[in-house]
């Protein structure tokens, strides 16, 4: 994971303005929900970002062994 510049978040927040309480929006990431604040550094567009998401989310956080490491019998 990389840091997102400054201009792809604040085209973000427009999408998500543009998609408040009219459309559905999916969001996958495998950083927690507790540091994506801290992953968009900049507090006032963090805020707008999360105020627009977390309110009426549907939130599903797996845990658990990784599915990715296959049994040695599976190995290629």
């Amino acid at each position: 994971m990389q840091a997102i510049t400054h201009p792809v978040k604040l085209l973000l927040l427009q999408i998500l303005e543009d998609r408040y309480e009219r459309a559905g929006t999916v969001i996958v990431s495998q950083l927690p929900v507790a540091q994506w604040h801290a992953y968009l550094d900049e507090p006032t567009v963090a805020d707008a970002i999360l105020d627009r998401l977390l309110p009426k989310a549907h939130r599903i956080e797996l845990s658990g062994k990784s599915l990715r490491k296959r049994p040695e019998h599976l190995s290629l």
